[in-house]
């Protein structure tokens, strides 16, 4: 979909959510002369106490996918405050007419030092010295280093470009897989090797010795990474998952785990969040759990703002937008 938020009342006005707790003088001031109202709720009864029209409302910030929009018949736009869309998208929301645009890039720069620091915790053990602080014991052993190993991204967007940054400055390899019909092996401006397709991932996944998925979570990447693709790693190799549970199984997961074929795992992000307290994946031993907070700074909150900010004032100017959901492929 474009990001084009013009045609029939496309002057009309901006409403906030008050739970979102977004600044609506920062967005006032973004919009210029289009009006702007803060609303406890999207029902249209709670729109007109806010003083607002339901009928000539075209742009809204700071919805949930479960909201109701039905009650606003003009409405263009709507802006999400996460990165990922899954949750819009599953929900059939919001209609087909209406542009929805993201905050995806946000949390790249912490999502990217998130994976490195599990790359580095893995491939030393840290957690071994972190159990020998709490008995004070002093184990010194040989551990791993990243510099001569390979990195292999799945999902080459945002999070995964400044990834490659980042290990390359560690003197790594790197290659990717991204979304694409072609097959065909490019080099990018970076260096990095980009793969397309099945074939692709089946190379990233056999020649990498740390394997990190930043893809989004979309119908087509559920179960991306099953049981045969983990068969296809080294034995000596890390998965780490940093962007959205689901598209590595679990199960098969934590079957390779224990029977050593990976060397093991540093999981942000889970099938079920909160990961439940029943879940083998606390105890073994070759894991890392985090509980999905490596984009949670003040930093991505900030640039997140940003982002929307700069969406407003291209609103109030009937520019396009940025960030616009291509609902096809679900980001």
């Amino acid at each position: 979909m474009s990001g084009d938020v013009s045609g029939p009342d496309a002057s009309g006005a901006l409403l906030v959510t008050a739970a979102s707790g977004i600044d609506v003088a920062q967005v006032q001031a973004a919009a210029g002369q289009r009006p702007v109202y803060r609303t406890e709720s999207l029902l249209p009864d709670a729109v007109r106490a806010a003083g607002a029209d339901p009928g000539h409302v075209s742009a809204v910030l700071g919805a949930r996918p479960a909201n109701d929009l039905s009650g606003l018949p003009a409405l263009r736009w709507v802006h999400s405050g996460a990165a990922g869309v899954d949750g819009w998208l599953s929900a059939g929301a919001p209609p087909e007419h209406v542009v929805l645009t993201s905050a995806v890039g946000n949390g790249a720069i912490p999502l990217a030092e998130h994976a490195l620091m599990l790359m580095l915790m893995l491939s030393r053990d840290a957690p071994r010295w972190f159990a020998a602080q709490q008995r004070h014991v002093w184990d010194r052993f040989t551990h791993g280093e990243l510099a001569g190993s390979t990195l292999g991204i799945i999902g080459y967007g945002n999070s995964g470009r400044d990834l490659a940054r980042k290990a390359q400055a560690c003197h790594m390899s790197v290659q990717a897989v991204r979304r694409g019909a072609s097959e065909a092996e490019e080099v990018d401006d970076a260096g990095v090797r980009v793969f397309r397709g099945r074939a692709g991932l089946e190379q990233v996944l056999a020649t990498s010795d740390h394997v990190v998925v930043t893809a989004p979570w979309t119908p087509q990447t559920q179960d991306l990474i099953g049981g045969a693709e983990l068969a296809m790693m080294k034995p000596t190799a890390f998965l780490i998952v940093i962007s959205r549970g689901g598209i590595v199984s679990e199960e098969p997961l934590i079957e390779a785990l224990r029977a050593g074929a990976i060397a093991g795992a540093g999981l942000d992000a889970h099938a079920t969040e909160p990961l439940p307290a029943s879940s083998p994946l606390w105890d073994l031993e070759n894991v890392i759990v985090t509980p999905h907070n490596g984009a949670t700074t003040a930093a991505t909150a900030r640039r997140g703002t940003e982002i929307m900010l700069d969406n407003v004032a291209r609103w109030a100017r009937g520019e396009e937008l940025r960030n616009v959901v291509d609902r096809a492929h679900g980001y």
